[in-house]
């Protein structure tokens, strides 16, 4: 077993989280409809969501971080979770509420060294990449797509209800579906065991973005 397995295998378990909070909105400022991110998103706090993955992936480093500086503001505003895609150094930088790691990123375990209050999400797109999430210290994971979605192909055919439901009942931390989720799919993945549902373009690309996101927050109580 190399090193970097070893330590995955044997980071400490950590109790899962009561997160406060099952609407999970991921930003991505090209499906806004041509409106300011900012605005969109502020639009979708007034709606009631309560939690925002900045995941602006093509943006350089000093632009990302002010992009971070200004989303930490309108979160704290709304009494909102901040969380940064990727990008650690970031989330600590801005004093972030958490971070969205990926397969390539750094594993929870050594996030966990860098930053003991980081709530740590995890993308994961099947059940093994769940469970090692789990056992390397990730607070959450989310799992998809679960549908057919154009932010998703590069991930491959969708994985479908049955492996989220499969995956929901054997990991004990949070399971968001992502990939495609929408108000009339939703009561579906939440019957499969899905804690929670993370969205980008249902909600960013709506017309109106306050009505549909308040409709997802009262679709999830």
């Amino acid at each position: 077993m190399i090193a970097l397995e070893k330590e995955i295998m044997d980071a400490p378990a950590y109790q899962p989280l009561e997160l406060d909070f099952k609407l999970y909105l991921v930003t991505d400022r090209k499906k806004t409809g041509g409106r300011p991110l900012m605005d969109a998103v502020t639009e979708a706090l007034k709606g009631g969501a309560r939690a925002v993955q900045l995941r602006e992936k093509d943006l350089k480093t000093r632009d990302l971080l002010r992009l971070s500086y200004e989303m930490r503001q309108l979160t704290l505003k709304y009494d909102a979770r901040l969380f940064i895609n990727d990008r650690v150094d970031i989330a600590i930088a801005v004093d972030a509420d958490g971070v969205q790691l990926t397969q390539k990123s750094i594993p929870p375990f050594a996030v966990r060294k860098l930053s003991s209050r980081l709530i740590i999400g995890v993308s994961t797109h099947n059940l093994d990449e769940a469970i090692k999430a789990e056992r390397g210290g990730a607070d959450f994971v989310t799992l998809g797509p679960v549908y057919p979605t154009p932010s998703k192909l590069k991930y491959g055919p969708p994985i479908g209800v049955d492996t989220l439901r499969d995956v929901a009942r054997q990991v004990r931390i949070p399971v968001f579906a992502i990939g495609g989720v929408t108000l009339d799919n939703m009561s579906e993945v939440m019957g499969a065991g899905a804690n929670g549902v993370a969205v980008i373009s249902s909600i960013l690309d709506a017309k109106n973005i306050r009505s549909i996101a308040g409709k997802f927050i009262r679709g999830l109580e």
